[in-house]
């Protein structure tokens, strides 16, 4: 087993920093849980118990290098559960836990002295957080819930078919509709609906098609959470 001097220490801890700031980085700019001191401690704690793993069998002559390291890989799973947050039937955090995941498996690495894998790991981790996101969003957008309130101008029972017919040329999908009644003084109807819109879809030209009906008054656009 090649014996690891000081040097070797500073270095490691020193690149684990680095590569654990780079992912980091993306992850803060993008204001996640986990940000840029997150991903570097993790990464930091990673490669300095990974010396450890390698340095207590060279020092004592005896042990298993490999105890250590498979006891961060198990811990890494409590808290990358902490980075993962549920609102309502949206989970998010799930990228930024795997994040958090490899920057513990590129800090070990880089603290074995596997130089070229960590570095190719952090490429890997790099295009699959800035690139791969960016075509996954455009191929398969995100679903958002809104509540669409429709105020029509008059008091009598709406025609919701137009508004369908813009929903579907929109690819809006409607979960639920409700129909309110003015009192008798205010004779306005408002219709609120729930429905399903792509990331992509404007919202702004969902709104102007729906008014150029001459019964609707007024729109107002909800996000549902």
């Amino acid at each position: 087993m090649p014996t690891i001097t000081e040097i070797d220490i500073v270095i490691r801890l020193c690149l684990a920093f680095v590569a654990g700031g780079i992912i980091g980085f993306e992850r803060s700019s993008r204001r996640q849980v986990a940000g840029l001191r997150t991903h570097i401690l993790i990464a930091v704690g990673a490669c300095c118990l990974m010396l450890l793993s390698i340095w207590l069998p060279q020092f004592f002559k005896s042990g298993d290098p490999g105890r250590i390291a498979a006891q961060v890989v198990a811990g890494m799973g409590f808290l990358g559960a902490g980075a993962i947050i549920r609102l309502g039937n949206d989970v998010k955090g799930l990228t930024t836990a795997a994040s958090l995941w490899v920057v513990a498996a590129i800090g070990m690495t880089i603290g074995a002295g596997l130089y070229i894998a960590a570095v190719a790991a952090e490429a890997l981790t790099l295009i699959s957080l800035l690139w791969l996101s960016r075509i996954e969003r455009k191929i398969f957008p995100d679903i958002r819930t809104k509540i669409l309130e429709i105020q029509y101008n008059h008091g009598n029972e709406p025609n919701t078919d137009i508004a369908m017919e813009v929903f579907k040329s929109f690819s809006v999908k409607n979960q639920s509709m409700n129909i309110y009644h003015g009192q008798e003084n205010i004779k306005k109807t408002k219709v609120r609906f729930l429905v399903s819109i792509l990331e992509t879809t404007d919202v702004s030209k969902l709104v102007k098609a729906l008014k150029s009906s001459d019964d609707i008054e007024n729109i107002e656009v909800e996000e549902k959470y």
